[in-house]
Parts: structure tokens; C-alpha cells; sequence
């Protein structure tokens, strides 16, 4: 049985609200989400960067830390994620990671640019060789850190995810 779609408007006027509400108050820019199950938010988040001094603190990203506290799991199946923007790839990997059963989002990644938000650089150098990327990059002691990895794949008693 899906949801109506009045509730899933419903829901993502709630994520736009975030937006406006929380950019108004000088929290950070101007981006809500909501994550609901069973028909109900469970969890919303506001872009918080500037605020709490925190590059990570996109809408989506709050939204998913606090709906993961709420449900005491580390994935939100069974959730949807209503975004008041297309997401950044941060974002998108978070959500990705996260494995809700769906994701609505309103203005789109096109909309973001126009007013300064532009991750289309993000995408581009995620595309490149790492000695082509405007980020200096450059690996070490490959050899020394697979021996973390090596006693991963061996280990029996790990929670898979």
C-alpha cells in the first residue's frame, strides 16, 4: 500500500519549512529534510554548517544521524527521506549508505547552482585520476593499513552492512 500522494506533498512542505525557517535563523543554508516511516516523521534535519561549525552538517546528513538515534539502527529500511533539494554527493552517499526505501526531493541540483550552491565540481573530480584533482592526494602505507582490512574479511563475528 503506497502513500497518498497529499501525504507525501504534505511531508515534503515540511522539508521545504526546514528550509526556510532554519535559513532564517542564520543556522545555515537554505535546505530541510524530513525521514518518515509507517506514515510518520521520525526525524527531521536542517542544513547546520555555518552554526555548529561543521562542513558535514547538510539537511540530509542531520536528518539521517537523528533518525538513526530514534530507531537505534545504522540503516533506515523501511523510511523514505523527503529533501527540500537534490542532493549533494555527500548527501547522496549518505542517503545511499543509509538504504531508506525512497527519496523525494524538490528543487533540483540545477536550482542549487543558480543561487551558488554548485556540486557539479564535486562530480567532476570524483571522475578523475587522484593526481588530476584540484585536492593534492596522495596514498600511503597501503601495505600497513590492509593488514585492518585482511583481519576484517577474516573476522567472524562482524556486523555486516
Amino acid at each position: 500500500m503506497g502513500m497518498k500522494m497529499e501525504d507525501k506533498k504534505k511531508f515534503m512542505r515540511e522539508a521545504i519549512q526546514l528550509s526556510i525557517d532554519s535559513m532564517r535563523a542564520g543556522n545555515g543554508g537554505p535546505f530541510g529534510a524530513v525521514i518518515v516511516k509507517d506514515g510518520k516523521v521520525i526525524a527531521q534535519g536542517s542544513n547546520r554548517v555555518t552554526s555548529a561549525n561543521d562542513p558535514t552538517a547538510h539537511a540530509e546528513v542531520v536528518a539521517i544521524r537523528e533518525a538513526c538515534k530514534v530507531l537505534g539502527t545504522f540503516q533506515l529500511t523501511g523510511c523514505e527521506i523527503y529533501t527540500s533539494c537534490e542532493p549533494c554527493p555527500m548527501c547522496l552517499g549518505a542517503i545511499y549508505w543509509a538504504r531508506p526505501d525512497k527519496m523525494y526531493f524538490a528543487n533540483t541540483k540545477s536550482d542549487a547552482a543558480a543561487i551558488g550552491f554548485d556540486d557539479q565540481f564535486i562530480y567532476e573530480e570524483i571522475e578523475l585520476d587522484i593526481h588530476n584533482r584540484h585536492l593534492p592526494t596522495e596514498q600511503l602505507l597501503n601495505g600497513e593499513a590492509l593488514v585492518a582490512f585482511k583481519e576484517w574479511e577474516q573476522k567472524t563475528d562482524k556486523i555486516d552492512y
